[in-house]
């Protein structure tokens, strides 16, 4: 077990591959094939993958693969201003009021 694979969205192409670690690029409907691939893998250690990958991915499937495989699977969280978040029409008065985003909680 030597190779460390990091699994991330098509979007992201550059990052891991540029820092010389395998990058698998995929996108959401074939991100548990991937991972699986990567698992069934004998020189693979680490694998890591992006949280936006995991939304079709079962949570019994991932409990299952990290007490069976050897290696480690880590999952990095979402970039921060990667999922957008909805503004409502107060904020948005006051953004533009202000010139700068407010958040109001509830």
């Amino acid at each position: 077990m030597t190779r460390i694979i990091f699994i991330t969205p098509e979007e992201t192409p550059y990052g891991f591959a540029i820092a010389g670690f395998e990058q698998l690029l995929t996108d959401v409907t074939l991100a548990e094939e991937r991972l699986m691939l990567a698992s069934a893998e004998n020189d693979v250690g680490v694998i890591i993958i992006d949280e936006r990958l995991l939304e079709l991915i079962e949570e019994e499937k991932l409990r299952q693969l990290h007490e069976k495989w050897q290696g480690i699977l880590l999952v990095l969280p979402t970039p921060a201003g990667a999922v957008p978040i909805e503004e409502d029409y107060l904020q948005r008065l006051i953004r533009r009021a202000l010139g700068y985003h407010v958040r109001i909680r509830e």
